[in-house]
């Protein structure tokens, strides 16, 4: 398998954390997004939404969207639920992971971090928004210990590859513990 993305990339990180959690081989094959690695000819031939990762199977077929390429590697194994509810209340994570956190938190530390911009210089409505999401997932995370359920899932692989550098886009999370426990817990079961 190939893995073609940014290991600088929270969304490329999912991938190869369950990868690498999973004992999946790959060669990893490194896309300079802020070059516009993305853009040229031969990755649009492979994903023509111009993103990172992309995945490439032995077989040849190619998978794109890191949510996606999580639900088909974690298929038959313990970071996917096998019963359909517990499937489907990942998929609320991921989806929420997509539409509510990634695009407020990573946003953000793409300002800062690759484009080198100031804390004070991010827009405020995406500050608000992160801060909602990091809310939401300190409350959630203060009634369980995972967010689906008592177990790891990919949920939980998907939440953390961008709220564990969330201070990377002016994010605190000092006053968070319940994140803070969940990360270090996370930390450790990717040996990361």
């Amino acid at each position: 398998m190939q893995i073609y993305g940014d290991q600088n990339s929270g969304n490329c990180l999912k991938v190869k954390y369950l990868a690498d959690a999973l004992g999946i081989e790959y060669e990893w094959c490194n896309v300079d997004v802020v070059e516009g690695g993305a853009k040229t000819d031969a990755f649009s031939r492979l994903n023509p939404f111009q993103q990172v990762p992309v995945v490439v199977l032995e077989n040849g077929q190619v998978l794109a969207q890191s949510n996606a390429i999580l639900i088909y590697l974690a298929h038959g194994t313990a970071w996917l639920p096998g019963d359909p509810y517990w499937q489907a209340k990942v998929n609320e994570w991921l989806f929420w992971e997509q539409y509510s956190h990634e695009p407020y938190i990573a946003v953000c530390r793409f300002h800062m971090f690759y484009l080198g911009k100031s804390k004070e210089s991010r827009e405020a409505w995406r500050v608000e928004r992160g801060e909602a999401a990091l809310d939401i997932m300190e409350k959630h995370l203060g009634q369980q210990p995972w967010l689906v359920g008592d177990q790891v899932s990919i949920a939980d692989i998907a939440l953390f590859a961008y709220t564990q550098v969330a201070h990377e886009g002016g994010f605190s999370l000092e006053h968070r513990p319940r994140i803070n426990a969940w990360l270090q817990e996370c930390r450790r079961l990717l040996d990361v």
